[in-house]
């Protein structure tokens, strides 16, 4: 077998933390990390498919399809698939985002073999057939309503679709109860085979492992699947959707709840926009943690809140930045005006520089506590490979976060913190007028 690209990304010390690419004939990409001084392996398959590639009649179809891959495939039924990993002491799963589909599995190194067997399988090679539909379909039933009685869960979501409209990447990961009974067998297939390719996927695995070895066991399961070979190239990174516009609304669910769930924000900066690590010592400071600004004036000197951060969260074209609070009903007002009147402080005059010097540490140490194991280095490397032109090393990314400057914090903080906000709130409200917070 040719292989297409075989290339270091990043040298490691003495074999530790060494990356390597493989590109396999018909696109298929391979990317590796060695970590000699572990026992386990860390395998993902990323799909480069995600809820936001829906159209309207789809929307659910991504996460449905999720699900269906472990039901059986020509040669393993659901409980072979189950009990493969879990009889080695290992876990399979997998989740849906909104650019983007993970089926990962973490095993004993010597297990590498069947993981790789297992997933690829699954991914590759699934039934989908019109029993397990039907099955699933009251499922993915049980777990819309089992999020929907979480307001703060909730919340995001409502956040989403008012910032983002009735467009694919504001509409819910896990679709509808009335788009989910209307999803056909026929239509979730012809889903999988035409997004289902090795073209979109990523085979990322780290841990005690040889990158050979790696990409061999990979080579021969898409062999096997009759999946290998061609001249296809990979399909490149997602740079771009259907456009998004700046919205401001807001959205409010009357629910009858002990606790309002409130989110006040706007329309971020895409994963590729360099000022992403300006905006995120900015938003650690203003509220990451229990030193930050939001957390020490809502709860820490005033008692009006348990729970209360800011976030900021990246899409090829797009992105959020975001405020979150749970408190009591009657405390919802004056919460809001303390989020509006911080974000004011910091549009006019910046953060500190102890702010600044803290938040790159929450970034720092967020980062480098994040990649403690296999699951994480196995993302980041997954990831990385699917959704940048380059993967940039931790050292890189730490240089970054520490050349951010207050003129680069003031600068995007005067950009995005004064675009159209957006307000949604979950909580006993009734027709109540929230009109004012977000104007």
């Amino acid at each position: 077998m040719t292989n297409l690209l075989s290339e270091t990304l990043f040298p490691g010390k003495d074999g530790a933390g060494t990356v390597q690419r493989t590109v396999l004939p018909g696109g298929l990409r391979v990317v590796t990390e060695t970590m000699p001084t572990v026992r386990s392996v860390a395998i993902g398959m990323w799909v480069g498919i995600g809820s936001r590639d829906e159209a309207p009649e789809h929307t659910g179809a991504t996460h449905f399809l999720e699900h269906l891959l472990f039901k059986g495939t020509p040669t393993r039924d659901s409980l072979a698939i189950s009990a493969a990993i879990e009889g080695i002491g290992g876990e399979i799963n997998a989740f849906t985002a909104k650019e983007y589909t993970c089926y990962y599995a973490r095993v004993l190194d010597e297990d590498l073999p069947l993981a790789i067997d297992v997933l690829a399988d699954v991914v590759t090679s699934s039934l989908v057939t019109a029993e397990d539909v039907d099955a699933e379909r009251g499922v993915i039933l049980e777990e819309i309503a089992m999020h929907d009685d979480d307001p703060s869960d909730v919340v995001h979501e409502q956040f989403s679709a008012e910032l983002y409209g009735d467009t694919p990447i504001g509409r819910p990961i896990l679709g509808t109860a009335d788009t989910i009974n209307a999803l056909s067998r026929d239509r979730i297939v012809e889903y999988y085979r035409r997004f289902y390719l090795p073209t979109r996927t990523v085979v990322s695995v780290a841990g005690n492992i040889s990158h050979e070895r790696v990409v061999e066991l990979v080579a021969a399961a898409y062999e096997r699947a009759g999946r290998l070979g061609g001249d296809d190239r990979p399909v490149p990174p997602r740079t771009g959707g259907e456009g998004v516009p700046q919205r401001s609304g807001v959205r409010v669910l009357d629910r009858p709840t002990e606790q309002a769930n409130v989110v006040l924000g706007t329309v971020g900066i895409s994963r590729t926009d360099e000022r992403r690590f300006a905006l995120g010592v900015m938003s650690s400071a203003l509220g990451g943690g229990m030193s930050s600004r939001l957390f020490q004036e809502i709860r820490e000197k005033r008692g009006l809140a348990y729970s209360t951060y800011s976030y900021t969260s990246q899409y090829s074209d797009t992105g959020q930045f975001g405020i979150y609070v749970g408190c009591l009903p009657s405390k919802v007002d004056d919460v809001l005006k303390i989020c509006r009147d911080e974000i004011a402080r910091v549009v006019a005059h910046g953060i500190t520089d102890e702010e600044i010097a803290r938040g790159k540490g929450q970034m720092r140490g967020g980062l480098v506590l994040g990649l403690e194991d296999t699951g994480s280095r196995m993302s980041r490397i997954g990831k990385g490979e699917l959704v940048y032109d380059r993967l940039l090393t931790v050292d890189e990314v730490l240089k970054r976060i520490e050349e951010v400057t207050a003129e680069e914090i003031l600068e995007v903080a005067r950009d995005v913190l004064q675009r159209p906000l957006t307000l949604a709130v979950i909580g006993p409200y009734g027709d109540k007028d929230f009109s004012s917070f977000i104007a």
